[in-house]
């Protein structure tokens, strides 16, 4: 592992956009504070199923969960057409809508049916999808036709049986597979997806769950094949021990240190990442306005899922 201690370096990377044309427009891809600050998005919580089983990942309803792939309810692509009008009355800076959950974008048409129905009405909104990257390569020209412009892939490692750890099942063309064939179709269908994403011009972040003991030495790896086939940035998210994962650490403020500097020998690294709901409004901070949009009379127990 090799830990980057240029200052210069990494004061670089924070005062220059990484996206000019995305600073302070959309907070996943503003690489200076105040851009990250000021990016008012939407997120809209329309897809109801997943086809991976990922040993962190936990997803369920709720209002008070300030965490990826929690939302108050689910959304149909009707519901959110009028979910996004609303948002542009309390929000009229808004700039950019998202789908990342609470299940998986790609697994199903709602989705990009969602994606048509806003493009159609507001085509001045940037549209921005986060997915697993499963089906990328079999929806990519369905994801261009629509006009998404930036695309978040979830990969947790490059290694068959690192990600068979972290992945044990897939469902993939109506069948099961388990193990290494699931991590192996997993890893690279996120590969082909996004040299195929990239070739079409798409803006590509990979976010990366950092877990103690799997893939924490793993980092650097996946940054070296990410960036070859294309992104452009990577956020590492310290794994909140859950589900399966439970029993395992959360990452020291250390080991996040070298797992980013790891990364940033092969890509742009995004430092300011805070968790967002699947439903999330406004800019990050005091300016949510998800519960002007969907209510919050809807509880559960709380639960995490990372993006």
């Amino acid at each position: 592992m090799t830990i980057s201690l240029n200052a210069n370096a990494d004061a670089l990377q924070h005062a220059t956009p990484a996206f000019p044309a995305l600073e302070g427009r959309h907070p996943c891809f503003s690489t200076t504070s105040e851009g990250h600050a000021a990016a008012e998005r939407l997120h809209l919580p329309v897809s109801p199923g997943c086809n991976i089983d990922c040993s962190f990942c936990k997803r369920d309803f709720d209002h008070r969960d300030q965490h990826p792939g929690v939302a108050t309810r689910l959304l149909s692509p009707e519901d959110a057409e009028t979910v996004v009008e609303r948002a542009l009355e309390l929000c009229p800076s808004l700039a950019v809508v998202g789908i990342s959950g609470p299940g998986e974008p790609l697994a199903t048409d709602h989705a990009l049916d969602t994606f048509v129905r806003i493009r159609a009405r507001w085509p001045q909104l940037t549209l921005c999808l986060s997915t697993n990257g499963l089906m990328l390569p079999s929806r990519i020209e369905e994801i261009a036709a629509v006009g998404i412009e930036t695309l978040t892939v979830t990969v947790n490692a490059v290694d068959p049986d690192i990600q068979a750890t972290i992945t044990p099942k897939i469902a993939w063309q109506r069948r099961r597979l388990d193990g290494r064939a699931a991590a192996e179709r997993l890893i690279g269908n996120q590969l082909e997806g996004i040299a195929l994403a990239a070739a079409l011009g798409l803006t590509i972040k990979v976010n990366t769950v950092l877990i103690p003991t799997v893939n924490e030495d793993h980092i650097g790896d996946i940054a070296a094949e990410v960036a070859a086939a294309g992104a452009r940035m990577i956020n590492i998210i310290p794994l909140i021990p859950q589900h399966r994962f439970a029993n395992l650490p959360a990452p020291s403020l250390m080991r996040r240190y070298v797992a980013r500097a790891d990364a940033e020998r092969h890509l742009r690294v995004f430092h300011d990442c805070q968790p967002c709901r699947a439903d999330t409004c406004g800019a990050l901070g005091p300016s949510d306005y998800a519960a002007a949009l969907y209510g919050n009379d809807l509880l559960a127990e709380p639960t995490f899922s990372h993006g």
